[in-house]
């Protein structure tokens, strides 16, 4: 009965041995081999090309906190081993493995690399040209079956029509800032900077060393993990829908129900995955009796999206939106990663429908908690998005190693949340935001 403490301890522990300065050294490290792996060994040519840049990014992280170790054991006050200087060393590395190789790839592709870029780059920008041309991001069944064999599966857009926004810059202008995954990039950063503010506003009235240091490990999983940063720098379309998430989470955090609404509906405008968060930051608004605000936002924003696609081809939206990712499509998306889902669903005689009956199971299980004990504070609705999250991307039939950006993230940012707000907030239930 007491593992759970226990590993919380632990953790506890690791995080914050030499201030923090010990388990940064270890992601460094750890990123720098993976980096330098993915460039030597990597099939995909833009991984190879982020590994290369990487992994020096990385080995430079990683020396400035070794350095940053040897300042604190000789002085354990000195301003260059505190968390500002954490931070620093943070964005150096968040600058040398995700943007630096992601603006190396956007001018070489700019200049007529044509394999400096995944395909949802691809998908995402030609998504922006039809928004323009034709009032929807979607093209229609036989728009596509009218396409070449080996282009359909670029025909579909799986995603919702608010990700068609960042495409809208290179259907203005063919350079390399037009490029979709720089404002991934844009997007995702102000996202976070929101995040960090508004949990700097947060009332903390013991812990604040701690509490701060709590964030700048949730800004790390979401950044400079190498899952991000080569997610960011080669195709980048779940950057900012996860930083919005966390945007809502830390504004629940701050007691800003409607504003927490309105960031989880602008990622789930963005794409499906924000939406299970969504529903769960609903239900812990009830909790408060901001259910209303929370949802105003949370689901007016994806509807409002979703509309004038459904005005202008509801057939195209229905064909991209929901028998795509149903595997009903032309084609089926090449998506697959060796979880157990996929291995069920390809080893096993009606694999698929295993897959997909464990799959329900978890979830009916996850709803079953909800509605016998919903979620009171921003941390257990990041912990619970976050292992229903992986629960799903383990379980799904077709999946991503990507995607798991999504629990990683939301499992570490939980610690950011822990400080509760005000008492005003916690006696009345929210604010009027």
């Amino acid at each position: 009965m007491t593992a759970a403490p226990t590993n919380r301890r632990g953790w506890r522990a690791l995080d914050a041995a030499a201030g923090g300065l010990a388990l940064d050294l270890g992601l460094y490290a750890v990123s720098a081999a993976f980096a330098a792996t993915t460039a030597a060994t990597s099939t995909l040519v833009p991984h190879r090309a982020w590994g290369g840049v990487a992994a020096a990014g990385y080995l430079l992280a990683a020396l400035a906190a070794t350095a940053q170790l040897v300042l604190r054991r000789r002085d354990p006050r000195s301003p260059l081993a505190g968390l500002p200087a954490r931070w620093a060393v943070t964005g150096f590395a968040w600058f040398t493995t995700a943007l630096l190789p992601l603006a190396w790839q956007s001018v070489e592709r700019a200049g007529g690399r044509g394999d400096r870029a995944q395909e949802e780059v691809l998908v995402v920008e030609e998504s922006g040209r039809r928004l323009v041309d034709t009032g929807t991001p979607y093209l229609g069944h036989d728009a596509i079956a009218a396409l070449p064999p080996g282009e359909q599966l670029l025909g579909y857009t799986p995603y919702q029509p608010g990700m068609a926004l960042f495409g809208l810059p290179r259907a203005a202008l063919d350079a390399w800032w037009t490029d979709a995954r720089v404002w991934f990039a844009v997007g995702t950063a102000l996202a976070l900077a929101l995040a960090v503010r508004a949990l700097a506003r947060v009332d903390r009235p013991a812990g604040h060393h701690a509490a701060g240091a709590a964030v700048l490990r949730g800004v790390q999983a979401s950044t400079v993990l190498p899952v991000c940063a080569l997610t960011l720098a080669t195709g980048g379309d779940d950057l900012p829908v996860l930083a919005l998430c966390l945007l809502a989470l830390a504004l629940a955090a701050a007691g800003r129900p409607g504003r927490a609404g309105i960031a989880v509906g602008l990622a789930g405008a963005l794409k499906l995955f924000a939406w299970p968060v969504a529903l769960v930051l609903i239900i812990w608004g009830m909790t408060r009796r901001a259910g209303l605000r929370v949802a105003a936002g949370a689901v007016g924003l994806p509807v409002a999206a979703l509309l004038p696609a459904l005005l202008v081809d509801r057939d195209a939206l229905v064909e991209n939106v929901l028998r795509f990712p149903l595997g009903h499509g032309l084609v089926t998306s090449p998506a697959q990663s060796p979880f157990p889902g996929h291995l069920i669903a390809t080893a096993l005689p009606a694999g698929r429908a295993v897959a997909a009956a464990l799959l329900l199971a978890a979830g009916l299980a996850i709803a079953v908690r909800l509605a016998r004990r919903p979620p009171r504070t921003a941390v257990a609705v990041a912990l619970t998005c976050g292992y229903g999250l992986l629960a799903a991307i383990l379980l799904m039939p077709s999946t991503r190693f990507g995607y798991l950006l999504y629990p990683l993230a939301l499992l570490v940012w939980a610690a950011a949340l822990r400080h509760p707000g005000s008492p005003n907030w916690r006696a009345k239930g929210g604010d009027t935001a």
